[in-house]
């Protein structure tokens, strides 16, 4: 397998999850709240941090960029004026970048036109992530790659002959890769989130990392893609839903990701290893609920025990277990025995050998 490690972190195709809390522009355009992003996404236990960054004259068409944009998340009149209210200024970058490292987490950007990778490649971040937009965008792929950074690809709204294009662009210049199975929806329904493309990407692709980037709106569907062979996992994350901004509704508050970190590391746990037997944490249910063979009423010694004279009751604390009951039919008892009392193997007379095994 190509080794993929980012901040001197290795995720293996087979080991724990590694979580990425996608802040993006939930920053508002305001350094001090992405400080407290990363802070906060720290706090819930994930291992890395994600921001988009864009040079919104070069990445978009003169029409796009002065079209109006009248809506209720809107941060300008056009849609270049809000996507430029976004936009943090260089310094700031080199700032949130440093504050990261120190809060412990990696700094990964989704750069989107080569000024904005030549940025974050000075900031010497530590992974580069491709949004599905870039997916089809081969001659962008191979100038990040060659940046000879970690990558993470998303492929939403993507064939297989689409992702089999990009990974043999990148994988030409730089090993470096995680496919992210994605679905290019904001909110992603459950119906469209076809977590089974995950098991064709593993197989696909041997020898890459998987992972996916989760737009739906909940944790449950983390555990699932794990146990399909993700590795890596995307969430948007907020600290407030009511923010200003389209991506806050469906991201997940500091209580919600913190229980998205936690399922995912607990799937190995409870996975186990497979071999079925009784465990130590079992022991007092199981003697509480469970069921030891009784006399019926009280039988002397010598009595032969017939069907009707044992029974099985709780509590299982002693005592022969009901599945030896055809077994006892028919032997004699060795002592007396009181009503209800537990029958054990000593109060029982020994089976006699045939003659055969007694001459042997």
């Amino acid at each position: 397998m190509r080794e993929l490690v980012v901040d001197g972190k290795v995720i293996a195709r087979d080991g724990p999850a590694y979580v990425i809390a996608e802040i993006g522009n939930n920053h508002q355009g305001d350094l001090e709240k992405a400080k407290a992003l990363i802070h906060a996404a720290k706090e819930c236990g994930v291992d890395a941090v994600k921001f988009q960054k864009r040079e919104n004259r070069v990445l978009f068409t003169r029409a796009y960029y002065e079209a109006p944009y009248d809506n209720e998340n809107s941060y300008g009149s056009t849609y270049g004026e809000h996507r430029e209210f976004l936009e943090l200024p260089k310094s700031d970058w080199f700032e949130l970048s440093s504050y990261s490292r120190e809060e412990g987490v990696a700094f990964v950007s989704a750069a989107f036109d080569e000024p904005s990778a030549d940025l974050m490649a000075d900031l010497n971040v530590d992974a580069f992530k491709f949004a599905s937009g870039d997916l089809l965008n081969v001659p962008f792929l191979r100038y990040v790659a060659e940046k000879g950074k970690p990558m993470f690809l998303s492929t939403g709204g993507g064939t297989l002959e689409d992702i089999d294009r990009a990974v043999d662009a990148i994988l030409a210049r730089n090993e470096q890769l995680c496919v992210l199975h994605c679905t290019a929806a904001y909110p992603a329904d459950v119906e469209d989130l076809n977590l089974s493309v995950i098991t064709a990407l593993r197989e696909r692709y041997p020898e890459l990392v998987i992972g996916l980037s989760d737009h739906h709106n909940g944790i449950a569907m983390a555990p699932v893609a794990f146990m399909l062979g993700a590795r890596v996992f995307e969430k948007h994350f907020t600290l407030n839903h009511a923010w200003k901004g389209t991506d806050h509704a469906y991201s997940l508050m500091p209580d919600g990701m913190r229980r998205f970190v936690r399922d995912l590391h607990r799937v190995p746990v409870a996975l186990g290893d497979g071999v079925k037997r009784r465990l130590p944490s079992e022991e007092r249910p199981l003697e509480k609920m469970g069921k030891k063979l009784v006399t019926t009423r009280a039988l002397p010694v010598g009595h032969v025990l017939s069907p009707g004279d044992l029974v099985a009751k709780s509590p299982a604390d002693g005592g022969l277990p009901p599945y030896e009951l055809d077994d006892l039919i028919g032997r004699a008892l060795a002592r007396p025995l009181a009503e209800e009392q537990a029958v054990v193997a000593d109060d029982l007379e020994a089976v006699a050998q045939p003659v055969a095994a007694r001459d042997a």
